[in-house]
């Protein structure tokens, strides 16, 4: 290896006899390219490569040599999103580093207070944490953290991805900044991740205005394996008059679909992602009664974010061990590295939330020597009727499937969204800095979290003193007669709970309530306001009222009309996937993975885009709606949406278009008023949000004064340049 290798003579003799212990017979790519780079501990360097590709190596054996190399007296912080993750990486490094005589310390909410208080008397070796965990390190010990961190020398980021766009993201960002200000140096920051959609965005939100080396892996693609089942539910043929509920007859796809998935993965270890915890909770029962009546171990075993630790744990055992099968039914939960060893392949019933979770979720599958990533594909479309809607005509979970799978083979995936600037976080961090410093002048807090580099630099100070009176009112901070910001009445029960310091809410879905009887809840990723009609339970609801404290929507049966294409949703599409959907639609030639169902739907999803002459049309008449059909991603979406209500209209997102409620317009005067929004300046946020009910989507959003709440929502889930862009492109092709 040591003639072959350009970087392996550069590491410590010990991790070369550990890499020969261990029968490597060569270092991968992406550890080729890292280790010169990460050695010198001078820069920060993104490591993207595909899973399993060694990228935890190509960071530690580095920074481990450096820190040898140094009197082996330094500390690499290595930050991971899940415990899991830690426990995992602990063992793997834990064999390594007793060899180099290097301590490691696991330190998140299951690990003992004496690993903690060890941790705290040596402060030196590999410390492994998750960013709540390092929220409250220094919180509580604020007054040591420079004597805490004073010889680190790495922060490690894995699963970058997985932080990027998120509020945690953003405290992780603040965190290493308040500590790299504390020490009043810069430390490395080196980002290890699978899925990078652009890796220059990645380095933006790695550090703020910084530019890290990158290693791009050019290993080797697997060989991909891909088939998409279509099953197709019978139409529920009622009598006339006949109100019997859709919910009351048991539909029978699931089961064809629980049927195939027993045969097909039986003997093997597989993941099977449903698309929400409800569905693995179905497809769970289903699965482990069919074992039940054949008589045969269970092999099927949930795992989501509801479940506790122990039934967690179960699953991630039941794969990890090798003498029996196992397939897990998760949701986006076991996306991430938790070792779970090789899967034979990897299931998709309808549509994933995204192309790149969709690649994460593969990168599990054909990990072993010669074999193939496979990937199942299962899509489930209503039977066309009469009355079929326009979702159901066009196929649209088919042909979405097939859009992203098409992608993914052509290796792209969406790209990081860093354009959030996460106001939410910016609230807990203000306090999580005071309960540091027990105190701070308001031009130093500003200077720390919104000031150059820091992670909030889109806050005029005007903004930063409105927010400061804002929580004063709300009695989350007060000030002192120096002028010290302090935590208020409200503030200081706030930070002393456990809660503070996730800077996340945990999922919540709206319940969706009809008559005073709740139908069930609906997870909601889209705007919704009075007036809108939403698909739940196979029925059409108006929407009355979205109570924004109580997680409610309250609706009214919808007579008559088309069905809403708005269902809720598992992920925001991008613009990408909708112009691909489009794409299929106009070619002639289908995807050989599709099987002779899935084909089908797709012919008759063609067929229907024809007569509807949406090659050339985009306003379809409803009757009571116009069906403005944009082929953009949800945030586009959105914004055309959000255009249309600031000029009175009831209008909201619906699929890959927008859905505008006519009332006593007509579809001419709806037509109009696109051309007056593409003539017109865009109008202020206030103006734009002035109806929208649900704004407040992040843990402290309702602590944010309305200007503000409004900002932080357009920017992470408005798209204006390309929503206006639409609207001119197509008011112009009408006027022209």
């Amino acid at each position: 290896m040591a003639s072959e290798s350009s970087s392996f003579h550069l590491l410590d003799e010990r991790i070369q006899r550990f890499i020969w212990a261990e029968g490597w017979e060569e270092l991968r790519d992406a550890q080729e390219k890292a280790i010169p780079l990460v050695l010198r501990a001078e820069q920060d360097v993104i490591i993207a490569a595909a899973t399993a590709a060694g990228k935890t190596e190509a960071a530690f054996f580095p920074a481990l040599t450096h820190l040898l190399a140094a009197d082996g007296e330094g500390l690499i912080v290595y930050v991971s999103p899940l415990k899991a993750l830690i426990n995992d990486q602990f063992g793997r490094l834990e064999r390594l580093c007793e060899q180099l005589e290097i301590p490691v310390w696991p330190w998140h909410g299951d690990v003992s207070a004496n690993v903690k208080t060890r941790f705290l008397a040596k402060r030196h070796g590999v410390l492994l944490i998750t960013p709540e965990s390092l929220e409250a390190l220094l919180c509580n010990r604020g007054s040591s953290v420079g004597t805490v961190f004073e010889r680190v020398t790495f922060f490690v980021v894995d699963e970058l991805h997985a932080f990027i766009g998120s509020e945690r993201g953003k405290q992780l960002q603040s965190l290493m900044h308040r500590i790299e200000r504390t020490l009043e140096r810069k430390v490395p920051r080196i980002g290890l991740s699978a899925t990078l959609g652009d890796m220059r965005l990645a380095g933006q939100f790695l550090r703020p205005g910084g530019e890290p080396a990158q290693v791009n892996s050019a290993a080797a693609g697997t060989e991909l394996k891909v088939l998409v089942k279509g099953y197709e539910e019978p139409l529920v043929v009622k009598s006339e008059g006949d109100d019997a509920s859709e919910e009351d007859v048991e539909p029978i796809t699931p089961g064809q679909v629980a049927a195939h998935l027993f045969k097909a993965l039986r003997g093997t270890n597989n993941l099977v992602f449903p698309n929400s915890r409800r569905q693995v909770e179905q497809y769970t029962h289903l699965l482990t009664r069919m074992c039940e009546s054949e008589r045969v171990p269970n092999e099927f075993w949930p795992h989501h974010g509801s479940l506790s630790k122990e039934i967690r744990a179960e699953t991630e055992a039941a794969l990890k061990q090798k003498e029996l099968p196992a397939t897990a039914l998760c949701t986006n939960t076991l996306e991430l590295g938790i070792d779970i060893g090789a899967v034979k392949s990897v299931a998709q019933i309808g549509p994933p939330p995204s192309v790149a979770s969709l690649r994460q979720r593969l990168g599990r599958s054909g990990r072993r020597k010669g074999e193939p990533a496979i990937l199942r594909g299962y899509c489930i479309e209503d039977a066309l009727g009469p009355r079929a809607s326009l979702r159901d005509k066009l196929r649209l979970d088919t042909v979405q499937t097939a859009a992203m799978i098409s992608l993914l083979v052509n290796k792209w995936f969406e790209p990081p969204r860093v354009q959030g600037v996460h106001l939410s976080t910016l609230v807990q961090q203000l306090l999580s800095a005071i309960a540091q410093r027990g105190g701070v002048m308001a031009g130093e807090a500003y200077g720390l979290l919104c000031g150059p580099a820091a992670p909030f630099t889109g806050l005029s100070t005007q903004e930063f003193v409105d927010l400061l009176r804002h929580l004063g009112h709300k009695e989350l901070l007060t000030q002192d007669s120096s002028g010290a910001l302090l935590h208020g009445r409200v503030g200081e029960k706030f930070v002393n709970h456990y809660s503070f310091y996730a800077a996340f809410a945990s999922e919540e879905e709206f319940r969706v309530v009809a008559g005073g009887k709740t139908l069930g809840s609906l997870p909601v990723d889209q705007m919704l306001l009075p007036g809108q009609r939403i698909l739940f339970a196979g029925r059409t609801w108006h929407v009355d009222e979205v109570d924004e404290q109580q997680k409610a929507i309250y609706v009214t049966r919808a007579p008559g009309g088309a069905p809403p294409m708005f269902s809720g949703g598992v992920g925001r599409t991008h613009t990408k996937v909708r112009q691909r959907m489009r794409e299929l639609l106009e070619e002639t030639s289908s995807p050989a993975f599709l099987d002779a169902v899935a084909q089908r739907f797709l012919t008759q999803a063609r067929a229907a885009y024809s007569n509807l002459r949406l090659a050339s049309e985009f306003a379809l008449d409803q009757g009571k709606e116009l069906m403005l059909m944009t082929w953009l991603g949800d945030a586009a979406n959105e914004a055309v949406a959000c255009l249309l209500i600031s000029r009175g209209f009831v209008a909201f997102p619906s699929g890959p278009g927008v859905e505008v409620v006519k009332g006593e317009r007509s579809t001419q005067g709806i037509l109009d008023a696109l051309a007056d929004i593409a003539a017109a300046d865009t109008p202020p946020l206030d103006v734009l949000l002035a109806d929208v009910k649900n704004l407040a989507r992040e843990k402290w959003d309702w602590a944010l004064p309305d200007a503000l709440l409004r900002k932080a929502y357009a920017s992470l889930y408005l798209d204006l340049d390309e929503g206006l862009a639409w609207v001119r492109q197509v008011t112009g092709g009408r006027q022209s």
